[in-house]
């Protein structure tokens, strides 16, 4: 019996997947799409339990800005999403502080100056650097043609973009800190607490040790066309299903990949439901669940590549969730909103100490029944701790659980809006987030970023092996939904070009 055959096999159905199935389908190439779970979307999926509709992780989704390519895709396939611009983005809370961070970059800065103590010159001269590092960086977002491989034009085109990549060139490899520190504003909290809250959950590293470069480009995330999805970050997953199908493309909604091994002319893929042979395979996978899936025997150079890469994924972070049906009168504001949470800034942003929360709008009748609205939290676990206690499941089913209390007494100090508003409660450790995203023990975030000449290898696309690419937020640019769509964009266009 003849084995099934395709051009290109995608094995997960994140962003990274979704972005490099669409780009292939559209270029006229027969694509196959596996995925574990029954939802598109990964780490950003909107899933369903008991009738109720929770974010998984992700709840904000950039990429909407003009020319950006969410916004590319909406109006190309003219996808059903409805993006609402937040304002402000988020409430950030502490002890000592209140910020509501409006969705421009001026009256944040004029917000954080009227906090007493702020030193306005020093601050504006910081936003105003930081400004000059961001722009450059954030225009190759919103032109993919300019991220590698780089074509002569493209070349050209950065050749001439040379002055305004020279204010980058001291702060390679340094920590957000330093810039701080350069203007003397190391000192005055608010910032301090704020930009570290907002390194943690974009490049998933606290102020003292995020590379500047990353950092600087994340801390405009909420100024570049971020907004909420009407329904949940997963309508817009559900939306380039829709858009893939449409073009030729095929999804199968659980069927995980079990093996993968090279073949002549290709890749025989072997999946829960079947085995097919492709003559090229995407994986929207982390490093190590690729490594799992090839045969133990590999040549040393990638599989020494995939060890590392999977070392510096278990270097960061899983998450523990909570999942909130809440009284939905409890809320002044009908739109959805969400509040940044810091216990303590002199203790690590971890462990229910710093939340993100996500309450849908009251529009968005399908998520809850009538007059209840959902909340999605989440907290950063240490992987590298949760692991330890891997031989001792009662030990790390104790530590989880005190993670969720210090989750439930923040959330009771901070906002307690919300903690006097629950009526339904689900709980999720890094283990139970897996479940509901594919994601290998829980981990969230891909990389972190920190501080080193290391973030800037592997900036074009490469094949691990002959045919075998990785996407998502592990490899280049990664780190938001919006970034493993444009890792799995321009994997896809270099795998067009050797296909």
């Amino acid at each position: 019996m003849a084995r099934e055959r395709t051009d290109v096999a995608v094995v997960g159905a994140g962003f990274g997947g979704l972005a490099a199935a669409l780009t292939l389908a559209e270029a006229g190439v027969r694509v196959v799409l596996f995925e574990t779970v029954g939802y598109p979307g990964g780490c950003a999926a909107t899933f369903e339990r008991r009738g109720r509709r929770f974010e998984a992780g992700a709840t904000l989704v950039s990429g909407f800005g003009p020319r950006q390519l969410m916004s590319r895709w909406v109006e190309r396939y003219r996808l059903p999403v409805e993006l609402r611009r937040l304002d402000p983005m988020v409430d950030f809370r502490t002890p000592d502080f209140r910020l509501e961070v409006p969705s421009r970059r001026a009256a944040l800065v004029d917000r954080i100056a009227a906090l007493p103590g702020a030193p306005r010159r020093r601050l504006e001269a910081f936003f105003a650097h930081q400004k000059r590092l961001a722009d450059p960086l954030w225009s190759l977002f919103e032109d993919p043609n300019l991220l590698p491989p780089l074509s002569g034009r493209a070349l050209l085109r950065h050749l001439a973009r040379m002055p305004a990549y020279a204010p980058l060139l001291p702060w390679i490899g340094r920590p957000l800190a330093a810039l701080v520190a350069r203007h003397g504003l190391e000192g005055f909290r608010p910032l301090t607490t704020y930009l570290d809250a907002v390194c943690q959950i974009t490049v998933q590293a606290g102020l003292a040790q995020a590379e500047t470069l990353y950092a600087a480009a994340a801390a405009d995330y909420y100024f570049r066309g971020t907004g909420h999805v009407e329904g949940g970050v997963g309508r817009l997953a559900e939306a380039l299903v829709q858009a893939l199908e449409a073009r030729g493309g095929e999804v199968r909604f659980f069927d995980r990949a079990e093996a993968l091994r090279p073949s002549r002319g290709g890749w025989h893929l072997a999946t829960r439901r079947g085995k097919i042979h492709a003559r090229a395979v995407v994986a929207n996978l982390l490093p190590g669940a690729v490594r799992k899936l090839l045969p133990e025997e590999l040549p040393r150079r990638p599989a020494g590549r995939l060890a590392r890469l999977q070392a510096q994924v278990e270097g960061g972070w899983g998450a523990a969730m909570l999942y909130l049906v809440v009284d939905g009168d409890a809320f002044e504001r009908p739109e959805a909103h969400h509040l940044q949470l810091v216990a303590d800034p002199d203790q690590p942003l971890e462990e229910g100490r710093h939340l993100f929360c996500s309450v849908s709008a009251a529009s968005e009748t399908d998520r809850a029944p009538a007059g209840r609205r959902t909340v999605t939290i989440s907290t950063h676990v240490p992987m590298t701790r949760l692991r330890s206690l891997e031989a001792d499941p009662l030990g790390r089913g104790a530590y989880v659980a005190r993670v969720q209390d210090t989750m439930r007494e923040t959330l009771g100090h901070l906002a307690p809006e919300i903690a006097a508003a629950v009526e339904e409660k689900l709980t999720a450790s890094p283990r139970t987030f897996e479940r509901f995203t594919g994601r290998p023990e829980g981990f969230v975030g891909g990389v972190p970023r920190r501080a080193g000449l290391g973030n800037y290898r592997g900036l074009s696309p490469r094949a691990w092996l002959p045919g075998l690419y990785l996407v998502g937020d592990s490899v280049f640019p990664g780190q938001s939904t919006f970034a493993a769509a444009l890792g799995g964009r321009r994997t896809a266009s270099a795998l067009l070009r050797r296909l």
